[in-house]
């Protein structure tokens, strides 16, 4: 049931040339399919969109997929900072970015994600909407680096929160499923924090910074 209401509500909505642009250069680059549902992609543009975000700061570029659905949601002023490990992904990206129009949008920073992160504390850099879609074991991290170079107001979301049911089961805890838990339940119990777990396609856990 689960799977033919998420079918559904995709085939809803006419097909959207620039992710499935990037979503072929995914395939043709063989990289990992594994870039945001578009239905969370959608709300991931509503979402910035509503909270007026300026500055926005994805972890995990991959092929532009995630970066095309923040930055659609930027005012004109608006900037989005992208990490990426890997230089060759985020030439990807970069190239899906340009060919939908919001390659001024973003700023790629490769390298380690939370020496990323380190870098633009060090600065005094601060955001107003984080999105968490790269190595799972890193995700307590990246959160610990989101409350910190958040600005009040701020949105926090992680992708992938289930692990395809994995975190609800008590026989798998694998150093992924254990960060994973870790990252959940500190969203739900940080008083810094007000969150919530949506369930559909494989998770999306989303917080306010207070």
């Amino acid at each position: 049931m689960k799977e033919i209401a998420e079918q559904y509500a995709n085939g809803v909505y006419p097909p959207d040339p620039d992710l499935i642009r990037a979503q072929d250069g995914i395939q043709q680059a063989g990289m990992p399919e594994i870039s945001i549902a578009p239905g969370y992609g959608r709300m991931l543009t509503m979402l910035v969109q509503m909270s007026g975000a300026r500055d926005v700061i994805e972890i995990g570029a991959l092929g532009g997929i995630s970066g095309i659905c923040l930055a659609r949601g930027l005012s004109t002023e608006g900037k989005l900072t992208s990490l990426e490990l890997k230089a060759e992904y985020a030439d990807v990206a970069r190239r899906h970015m340009e060919a939908a129009g919001l390659g001024e949008k973003v700023e790629y920073r490769l390298g380690d994600a939370s020496a990323s992160l380190a870098e633009l504390e060090a600065e005094g850099r601060r955001f107003d909407f984080f999105f968490i879609d790269a190595d799972k074991e890193g995700y307590p991290v990246y959160l610990d680096y989101a409350i910190r170079l958040a600005r009040p107001g701020a949105v926090i979301a992680g992708d992938n929160t289930l692990l395809r049911g994995r975190v609800a089961d008590s026989a798998k805890n694998g150093p992924s499923v254990q960060a994973m838990r870790a990252f959940n339940e500190r969203m739900a119990t940080d008083e810094r924090l007000v969150s919530t777990i949506l369930p559909a396609y494989d998770g999306l856990t989303l917080a306010i910074v207070k």
